[in-house]
């Protein structure tokens, strides 16, 4: 049986943690001073192949997750292993016809490392979203935009949101046990799902002008340097803050 520990943290990589290699290195060790405290878990848009690129050549060792989910909140793996119960919710999601419905529209593609079987990413220019999305009205789909003109489309029972509280359940913690890190649009939802969201310094406007104010906490610091900084402030971690 996994050990019961009272926090768990949840954050998007790219920015969020990434960015500054020592502010990566000095958030994995007040990590592992008391890891008794706090699992981790990291969120990405990105696939699983991906990420673990990203873990083994830029995390530092003492920054390594208990768990990862990718490609948007479709998939969880816990200590290395896919999470029991998870993936099956997304059987039958029609991702061909999603994927044909977006090209007939004129849209291109991303790299095929980004396209999973249960999620389809385009580049959409902001004034052809509205269209593109009443396109896929009659599928059983979330859009979710975010950056210049990132445009993706997952399951509606997927999302870092779901996928944040289905790990949150797994580990036997209550919403209020979790935290959540991010910088972009895309990290939205996990903020909707918690009382205790840290949107790093260098977060982008979509995320900010989004959130209510005084939902979150908005770091001083940048990068994970706002990470360390955030948990610290929610009192997961202990040591001063920069507020």
């Amino acid at each position: 049986m996994t050990p019961a520990r009272p926090w768990l943290l949840v954050s998007d990589i790219d920015d969020t943690l990434t960015g500054d290699p020592a502010a990566m290195e000095a958030l994995g060790k007040a990590m592992a001073a008391d890891r008794d405290r706090l699992w981790f878990a990291v969120n990405s848009s990105r696939p699983a192949g991906s990420v673990a690129e990203t873990l083994a050549t830029v995390f530092p060792p003492a920054l390594q997750p208990d768990g990862v989910i990718t490609a948007l909140g479709t998939e969880i793996a816990w200590q290395g292993a896919p999470l029991e119960g998870w993936e099956q919710r997304f059987h039958g999601w029609p991702h061909d016809r999603i994927f044909a419905t977006l090209e007939r529209l004129g849209h291109r593609p991303h790299a095929e490392v980004y396209q999973t079987p249960r999620k389809v990413s385009f580049a959409v220019p902001p004034d052809a979203q509205g269209a593109a999305r009443d396109a896929l009205a009659d599928y059983d789909c979330t859009v979710i935009a975010s950056g210049s003109d990132d445009f993706d489309v997952i399951p509606t029972a997927g999302g870092k949101d779901k996928a944040a509280l289905f790990l949150t359940r797994y580990l036997g913690l209550d919403p209020d046990d979790l935290i959540v890190a991010g910088d972009s649009g895309n990290d939205l939802a996990m903020f909707r799902v918690t009382q205790m969201g840290i949107a790093v310094r260098n977060a982008r406007s979509e995320l900010l002008d989004a959130l209510v104010p005084g939902t979150f906490h908005h770091a001083q610091a940048p990068h994970a340097g706002g990470v360390l900084e955030g948990l610290r402030h929610y009192g997961a971690l202990p040591g001063k803050t920069a507020d």
